[in-house]
Parts: C-alpha cells; sequence; structure tokens
C-alpha cells in the first residue's frame, strides 16, 4: 500500500466538518480522518453513507463519498477511492480538485485513457497545474511504456511475504532487513490507520549452501507496540536509522526517525534522531549515503509541495539541511529515498510522470552537481505502488523492492529482482574447401575492449563463445595441415540478447584449393570485373598467411587441342598471378601454372552433395563425360573449368 508507512509517516490533516443531521457519528469520523485513522474512518464513513437519504441528502452522500474515497486513496485502495470519487460527482459534490484525485486512482489501476480524460477535465479548471500536467504526460505515455519492458526480470519473493503487508527491504551486509505487518509481529492493537497490526522490522538470513531461511523477527528491543520500520544503515552496518510512528490517544500520530545500535546479534532500544525544532513536520524513510556522510530523508516540511525528499550532514549537521530541489521533487510526494552510490539516488514518486501510483526513479548526480531522473520502466513499476529499492550489491543489477500490484486490498509484498547478463554468442563451424569439418581448430578472437579469447572447435567442426555488446572483434582460426582465415566483425550495441553466425573456410596446406567465383571472358584470359571479391579475399587470405608460397593453377574443360588448351590456362593462371601482385602480394610468393585439360576434377564430398549423379572419388575425365546424358555433361565441364592455389612452402622469409 502506497501510503503504508507513508501514510503513517505523513499525516493529512484534514479541516473536521461535521453535519448536524449526522450527529456525533460524523464527527468522530472526520477527527478519526484528520488525525489520519483512515481505515477506522472509512468504516464509519460507509455506515453514515448507507444511512443518508439517497433523495432528501445528496448534498450530505456526495461529501461523505469524497470523504470516503480520500481515505481509501490514502489506503491504496484505489478500485474504491475511483467508485467513491464517482459517487460524490454523481451526487454533486463540488470540490473540482477531487477530479485530479479520481484521475490518479484511475492512473493507479491502469486505466489509462479514462484517467486521460479525467486529467484534461480537470486541467480545464486549472491550466497551470504541475501535479495534473505531470500526471497527464505520465497516462499518455504509461501504455508504450508498458509495451517496451525492460529487461529486468521480476519475482514474487514468497519466502518473505505474509498474509498483510511485507515492505521496504534494505541490505545490511548479507542479511535482509524489511518491514512487516504480519499477525505474529510484537503489539497485539490493530493500527486505526490500516486496520493490521502495527509494523515491525523483521530479517532473512541464508544458510551456508545460500538459500534464503524464513524470515524471523528482530533481536533485541528494537520492536515495540509501535509501528517501526523503513531503515537504513551506517557503512559499517552497526547502526540503524529507522521510522517509529507512537500513536497517543486524541492526537495525531507523530512520525520520526530514531537510531539503534547492534551489539553482536541484539538491536538495542531506538533512540529518537532530532533533525531540525519543528515538531510539526513528519520525518522518515531515512537513507544512509555509502559513504556515511549524508541522511537522506522525506518530510512534509514546506518544500516542493507534499512530500519531498531532504537530505543533512550527519558529520556537520548544523546548517546542512537540504531540500532535493525541483529535478527530484515535485508537487507530488517523492518518498523512499535509496543510495546505490553517493551519485546514485533511487526514490519513489507519484508526481514525476509514471505508470501509476508511485512508481521507481533512478536519478544520476551529473558532474554540474544536478540530477538526471529517469523511470525505471516496466516491469519494475506497475500501475499500482512500487517503491523501497535494495540492491544485494551495488556491481550487480539484482536486488529487491515492494509492491502492491495486483493487490485489492492496498496490501504490499516483497519482490526480487534481476538484469540477466546479456546473452551475446558468436558461433558458426570451421570448414574447408569442401566445407567437411575441420576439427581441433582454434578460433583467437581479440577485441578493441581488450579482452583476449581463445576457443577450440568441436569434432564436427562447430564452436561458440560469448561476446561483449557493441565490441569491434578480430577472429582468426587455424588448424594443423590448413592455412589461417581471418574475419572482422562488430557486435551490436542493442540491449538483448543475440547471436551471431560466421564461418570461417580453411585452405589446406596439402591439396589444391578451388578458388570460387573467377571469371573470364570467352575465350580469353582478361579476368572479368565480378572476379574482383573473390580475387580480393584470395589475396587477404595470404596477407594473413605471410610465410607461405602458392602456385596459382588454371584447368579447362575437354574441348578444344591440347595445345590451345595449355596455352590458355597459362595465360588465365597469370592474369590472377598478376592481379595479385598489384594488391601487394610479393611476386616471389607466387607462381603460376596452366594445365589445360590433363588434371580433370576428382568428385569430392562437397560435389557429390550438390550433384549426386556423380560419385564420390570419380575422375570426371572424357571417357566418363562420354558416358552421361547431354546435361550431365556440360555439368562435368564446368567442374572442370576451374582455378585453384596448392601450398607450396610454408617457411618464406622465416629465417
Amino acid at each position: 500500500m502506497k501510503k503504508h508507512f507513508s501514510y503513517i509517516i505523513y499525516i493529512v490533516i484534514l479541516a473536521a466538518l461535521s453535519y448536524s443531521c449526522s450527529g456525533a457519528k460524523m464527527s468522530v469520523a472526520d477527527e478519526q480522518m484528520a488525525r489520519g485513522e483512515y481505515f477506522d474512518a472509512s468504516k464509519t464513513y460507509r455506515k453514515i453513507y448507507n444511512k443518508l437519504n439517497v433523495k432528501e441528502q445528496r448534498a450530505q452522500r456526495g461529501e461523505v463519498a469524497y470523504k470516503m474515497a480520500e481515505c481509501y486513496r490514502q489506503l491504496g485502495q484505489d478500485a474504491r477511492a475511483e467508485a467513491a470519487y464517482q459517487n460524490a460527482l454523481r451526487y454533486g459534490y463540488g470540490d473540482s480538485t477531487m477530479l485530479l484525485y479520481l484521475a490518479q486512482s484511475q492512473h493507479a489501476q491502469g486505466k489509462y485513457a479514462p484517467a486521460v480524460k479525467t486529467y484534461e477535465d480537470y486541467l480545464r479548471i486549472y491550466p497551470d497545474d504541475e501535479q495534473g500536467q505531470l500526471g497527464l504526460a505520465g497516462a499518455r505515455k504509461a501504455a508504450e511504456m508498458k509495451k517496451q519492458r525492460t529487461r529486468y526480470v521480476v519475482r514474487n519473493a514468497k519466502l518473505f511475504n505474509s498474509r498483510r503487508s511485507d515492505f521496504s527491504p534494505m541490505f545490511n551486509g548479507d542479511v535482509l532487513y524489511f518491514t512487516t505487518t504480519n499477525e505474529k509481529v510484537t503489539g497485539t492493537n490493530r493500527s486505526e490507520i490500516t486496520g493490521m497490526k502495527r509494523s515491525d522490522i523483521w530479517m532473512a538470513r541464508k544458510n551456508e549452501r545460500g538459500e534464503w531461511q524464513r524470515p524471523e523477527p528482530v533481536e533485541g528491543e528494537l520492536n515495540s507496540e509501535w509501528d517501526e520500520g523503513i531503515m537504513s544503515f551506517s557503512p559499517d552496518g552497526s547502526t540503524m536509522y529507522l521510522t517509529r510512528a507512537i500513536r497517543k490517544p486524541g492526537a495525531n500520530t507523530g512520525v520520526e526517525i530514531y537510531t539503534s545500535r547492534r551489539s553482536d546479534a541484539q538491536w538495542s532500544a531506538p533512540v529518537k534522531f532530532d533533525i531540525t525544532a519543528d515538531t510539526l513536520s513528519s520525518y522518515g524513510h531515512p537513507a544512509v549515503s555509502p559513504s556515511g556522510e549524508y541522511l537522506y530523508f522525506t518530510s512534509d516540511m514546506p518544500g516542493r509541495g507534499g512530500k519531498d525528499i531532504w537530505r543533512i550532514n550527519l558529520r556537520e549537521r548544523a546548517g546542512s539541511l537540504e531540500n532535493l530541489g525541483d529535478a527530484i521533487n515535485t508537487p507530488g510526494d517523492e518518498v523512499f529515498p535509496y543510495l546505490l552510490t553517493d551519485s546514485i539516488l533511487y526514490f519513489s514518486s507519484d508526481g514525476h510522470p509514471g505508470l501509476g501510483g508511485l512508481d521507481i526513479f533512478r536519478a544520476t548526480l551529473t558532474p554540474s552537481g544536478g540530477w538526471l531522473v529517469e523511470n525505471m520502466g516496466s516491469p519494475i513499476n506497475s500501475e499500482g505502488d512500487d517503491f523501497g529499492i535494495t540492491y544485494a550489491t551495488p556491481g550487480r543489477e539484482a536486488g529487491y523492492f515492494s509492491s502492491n500490484r495486483g493487490d485489492g486490498r492496498g496490501y504490499d509484498h516483497l519482490y526480487s529482482f534481476e538484469l540477466p547478463d546479456l546473452k551475446i554468442l558468436i558461433s558458426g563451424w570451421v570448414l574447408d574447401k569442401d566445407e567437411e569439418p575441420v576439427p581441433n581448430a582454434i578460433i583467437r578472437i581479440v577485441g578493441n575492449d581488450g579482452s583476449n579469447q581463445k576457443a577450440f572447435a568441436r569434432n564436427d567442426g562447430s564452436f561458440s563463445f560469448p561476446l561483449q555488446r557493441g565490441v569491434s572483434y578480430v577472429m582468426l582460426a587455424g588448424a594443423k595441415g590448413y592455412l589461417n582465415a581471418k574475419q572482422e566483425f562488430t557486435s551490436d550495441t542493442a540491449e538483448e540478447d543475440a547471436e551471431y553466425g560466421i564461418d570461417f573456410i580453411l585452405a589446406s596446406i596439402s591439396k589444391p584449393n578451388i578458388v570460387e567465383n573467377i571469371f573470364y571472358d570467352f575465350d580469353k584470359a582478361t579476368l572479368r570485373p565480378e572476379s574482383k571479391e573473390a580475387l580480393d579475399e584470395l589475396a587477404q587470405m595470404l596477407r594473413d598467411n605471410p610465410n607461405i608460397t602458392v602456385e596459382m593453377a588454371s584447368h579447362t574443360d575437354r574441348w578444344g587441342t591440347d595445345e590451345y588448351n595449355i596455352n590458355l590456362s597459362q595465360r588465365r593462371a597469370k592474369s590472377v598471378v598478376d592481379y595479385l601482385i598489384q594488391a601487394g602480394i610479393p611476386e616471389q610468393r607466387l607462381q603460376f601454372q596452366g594445365y589445360g585439360e590433363s588434371r580433370p576434377k576428382v568428385v569430392s564430398k562437397r560435389i557429390a552433395r550438390e550433384y549426386p549423379q556423380f560419385p564420390e572419388g570419380q575422375i570426371l575425365d572424357e571417357e566418363y563425360i562420354l558416358t552421361l546424358p547431354e546435361e550431365d555433361q556440360e555439368i562435368a565441364d564446368q567442374i572442370n573449368r576451374r582455378t585453384e592455389f596448392q601450398v607450396l612452402s610454408v617457411d618464406y622469409q622465416m629465417y
């Protein structure tokens, strides 16, 4: 419930009104409401409302409905609040600010379209009202924000939750503390504000296997018959700052910050922590900065309006009281501060545009001293109240927070959150020129972020290893008996899981390697422009393997005389070598040879897969080709027309 400790901590003092027709009961209800006893007041108003005549006491029913709605709003029971506000409107209650509260109740239920209309109705009356403007902006954006979910994973922390309200978790070391109103808390009386038992501070520990154990009360003199909760700890973990709300008959509930000291496993009786001499304002939601220098807290002292976040210097308190300013505080409520680091503040607000109710915001301190505020988005935020976040460790995006999402009673529960590591993988195959797996290949990968990895291909030639987002990599694959192959790759910057595919084709040292996509003009040795890509790749392969020398070989089909084919293939092989020399490959590393039709192709596994009519191992000589159908003869001739390279040595300029 939004105001679950907010409502305890900050009582809205309302003017007590009464009707003579309602007698003492109306006075009682108004006094209950003025003291912030919203649960009791709502029950009393409900009884009065049901007794009023529908036709003859419309004005009275309108006012009682409005006050009942205010109680429900403070209790975080938004559906009931909306219905009661609608009744107040139906009976002609004249408070125009009620439209703002009605819009907020609709907003907090995820009824964004009706909320937009009601905000617009309100702003026609008060066009300059900042709270209405921010609410309208939030309701208009909320539906889209819910669709654009972040990668956070949110789960109900069922082990910690009771049948009542459990909220405001806080780590102290590896122990999780939180506030609870479960049936086993210290006091026996139920709160006039919530109708539940008054809250205590409980804690949960992990066992030796790292598993969370069931929560238990904090040991010592900390908990009492009053409300205790919403705590923070000094950097050394020995001092707890907590909120305590003491209820005195006939008076408003006083909400103040206290401290407790730990001795061994025991916490001492709380001692009041004085912030100012102002006794009319309330102070709660303490949050100690990690450095221990500042205490952040929430107060209804005069500021931006509603409840604001303030801070005070714990080392030099005199004159250090400071409102965090307009970037953080709005005319609405800013509550539940939490410092992850001295420059990263989390807080909840119903004033900044959001999904409804209280949303959790992250504020980052900029070098100029200002705050950059951003909504944590869905699923951390919902249309309900989301507040009281804590991180298990500053270095990992995981922890707990509280929310009343999906609970029609307005009860709060603890939820875990985690931002999983991005799973960015690169996978593929290391194959030879015949597309057969190269086992035991080694892939080395160097990133411009300074990373240096090594992975091994499996026996089937496959590999897979993780990458980082937005990094440029150079990858080199190699294996015994094969030349190295290099690939360059830059991973995407998008915050989403991704898997990229890339293959390495390794050339054999011991056998000829076909160079695909080399084309010549008919009956000529002139390289055609579409050969450039394949030739450039060949040149890069020679650069990646600077110690090899190769023979470039050209082969023809069976047509033409032997002399003609030898001469044509010789000139074609020389054209390839000339191109490579122009590309910067030393002439001493290159030889060329034309073989004409003298070396017909032997059918490889790859060719047999592509052309199953040719058995693996078959020599495509003229004698065999003449036994084939005419269509297959042309395919065999095409296979024989090829350009290959053969590694001659692997020690060029190594000595």
